[in-house]
C-alpha cells in the first residue's frame, strides 16, 4: 500500500492543506471558531482526505480527478459551515483558491517533464514535492495581503453580482488550467510546447493575480466612495441640525423680546386675581419654548444629527417612537461605523412601519451601557409580517439577494467583538446588538 505511487499521490493530495488555509485567510473576522481551532481542523481534515484519496487511487486505479472533485465539493459545504459568509462571497473565495492551486500542479508537471525526465504522465515523488512546495510558497506569499487587504473587502463589500463575476473568472482559469495539462510528456519535450507550456503557465498565473488585484482596487474604490457618501450625508444632517439651532436661537430671542409684554399682561391679570388666565398664559408660553427646543440624543454632533434626521422622518410617517440613547463619552467607536449601524436600524424600521396603517406604526429604540464595557442596542418596530428568509439569513423585500442593511449591522457588531441577533414574529421585527466598548 505504501508504494512510491501511493506516496506521490499522498503528496499531491496534501495540497488540500495550504488550499484550505488559503480559504480562511480573507475571512479572519468571520470564522465561527477560533483561528487556532480552524487551523487544527483544516490540517486534520486535509490529512484525512489525503490518506483516503491516495489509498483509493492506488488501490482501485481511480483517476485523481474522479475522487478529487467530490472532495472539493464536500470541502466547500464544510467551509460554508465554518464561516459566516453569504453564498456569493464564499463561492468567490473558494473557487478563487481552487484556481490558484491548479498552478502548483502544473509547476509539478513542468518539473517532472524538464528536470526529473518522467516517462509516464503520473507525477513522480520529486514532482509531487515541487507541487506541494510551490503551493506552500504561494500560501506564504499571500498571507499578508489576504489577511490585511482582501479580508477588508470581504467584510465591507456586498454586491453579489461582482462577487459572482469574480467566481466566473476564477472558474474559467480553473477549467482551462485543468484542460491544459499535457496528455503526453514526450510531446511537450519534443515540440515547441517545451518553451510555450511553462511561459503560458507563468503568464496565466500573473494574469489571474492581476485580475484579483484589479478586483481589490474596484472594491476599494466603491467602498471609499460609499464612505464619502455616508460622511457627506452626515455633514448634510449636521448642517440641517445647525439650521435648526439657528432657528431655535431666533425663536428664543423673539420670545425673550416679547416676554416684557407677557410680564405686563401677567401683572394685570394678577392685579385682577385672574389665576386661570395666568395659568393658561404660562402654559402656552411653556409649550412654545418646548416646541422650539431641538432634541438632544447624545453629545456627538454627527450622531445627534443622524437621530434628529430619522426622528423627523418618523414624525412625517406618523410613527410613534420611544428612543432612549446612551452612548459612551467620548465615543469609543468609529463615527462612521456607528452612523452606519444606527442608520440602517432606523431606516429599516421606519420603512417597515410605513407599510402599516398609521395607528399601528411604532418604533422603540434603546442604547445603553451595561456592565461598564458593553453597549446594548435593542430595536423593536411594527411591520406587516412580510419577510423573505432563508437558511443563511434574511433576504431583501426590495430586490433579489440579501438585505444589505442587516448584513451591515451584523458586520459592525462583529467588528467590535460583539454580535447581532435579528428575528421577527408575526407583527414585530427585533434587532438586538451587543458591542464591546
Amino acid at each position: 500500500m505504501f508504494s512510491k505511487e501511493w506516496l506521490s499521490m499522498l503528496l499531491q493530495f496534501l495540497i488540500l492543506i495550504p488550499g484550505a488555509l488559503s480559504c480562511y485567510l480573507p475571512v479572519k473576522n468571520r470564522m465561527r471558531f477560533s483561528e487556532r481551532k480552524m487551523i487544527a481542523l483544516c490540517c486534520l481534515a486535509a490529512v484525512l482526505f489525503s490518506f483516503i484519496a491516495a489509498s483509493a487511487v492506488t488501490a482501485w486505479g481511480i483517476a485523481p480527478n474522479t475522487i478529487g472533485i467530490p472532495i472539493l465539493v464536500i470541502s466547500f459545504f464544510l467551509y460554508r459551515r465554518t464561516v459566516r459568509l453569504d453564498l456569493p462571497r464564499a463561492l468567490a473565495i473558494y473557487v478563487g483558491v481552487c484556481a490558484i492551486e491548479t498552478f502548483p500542479v502544473q509547476f509539478g508537471t513542468i518539473a517532472d517533464i524538464y528536470f526529473f525526465k518522467s516517462k509516464s504522465e503520473d507525477l513522480t515523488i520529486p514532482g509531487a514535492v515541487v507541487l506541494l512546495g510551490c503551493s506552500c510558497l504561494m500560501l506564504a506569499a499571500f498571507v499578508r495581503p489576504a489577511r490585511e487587504r482582501f479580508s477588508k473587502a470581504v467584510d465591507e463589500f456586498d454586491i453579489p453580482r461582482l462577487w459572482y463575476s469574480t467566481t466566473i473568472i476564477s472558474a474559467i482559469f480553473l477549467v482551462f488550467n485543468i484542460l491544459a495539462s499535457p496528455a503526453s510528456y514526450d510531446v511537450v519535450r519534443n515540440s515547441r510546447l517545451r518553451f510555450i507550456f511553462p511561459m503560458f503557465e507563468v503568464c496565466a498565473l500573473a494574469l489571474l493575480i492581476t485580475v484579483y488585484v484589479l478586483f481589490y482596487d474596484i472594491v476599494t474604490g466603491i467602498t471609499e466612495r460609499e464612505k464619502l457618501e455616508k460622511r457627506s450625508q452626515l455633514l448634510e444632517m449636521q448642517s440641517h441640525q445647525f439650521r435648526e439651532l439657528q432657528e431655535y436661537m431666533r425663536q428664543t430671542a423673539r420670545l425673550r423680546h416679547d416676554f416684557r409684554h407677557s410680564v405686563h399682561l401677567l401683572s394685570t391679570l394678577a392685579e385682577n386675581g385672574d389665576l386661570d388666565s395666568i395659568r393658561a398664559h404660562l402654559s402656552e408660553y411653556g409649550q412654545r419654548l418646548a416646541e422650539s427646543v431641538p432634541v438632544q440624543y447624545c453629545s456627538n454632533a454627527a450622531l445627534n444629527a443622524l437621530f434628529g434626521y430619522y426622528r423627523e422622518m418618523a414624525d412625517s410617517e406618523k410613527i410613534r417612537i420611544d428612543w432612549r440613547i446612551e452612548l459612551p463619552e467620548p465615543l469609543t467607536f468609529s463615527e462612521l461605523d456607528m452612523a452606519a449601524l444606527f442608520g440602517n436600524i432606523m431606516e429599516n424600521a421606519i420603512s417597515a412601519c410605513s407599510t402599516l396603517p398609521e395607528g399601528e406604526r411604532y418604533f422603540n429604540l434603546t442604547a445603553e451601557i451595561r456592565h461598564g464595557n458593553n453597549l446594548y442596542i435593542v430595536s423593536t418596530n411594527s411591520f406587516d409580517g412580510n419577510v423573505r428568509k432563508g437558511k443563511d439569513g434574511y433576504y431583501s423585500t426590495k430586490h433579489s439577494g440579501h438585505g444589505t442593511g442587516l448584513i451591515s449591522i451584523a458586520a459592525a457588531a462583529e467588528k467590535y467583538g460583539g454580535s447581532a441577533q435579528i428575528r421577527n414574529n408575526n407583527n414585530e421585527f427585533f434587532v438586538d446588538v451587543v458591542m464591546k466598548i
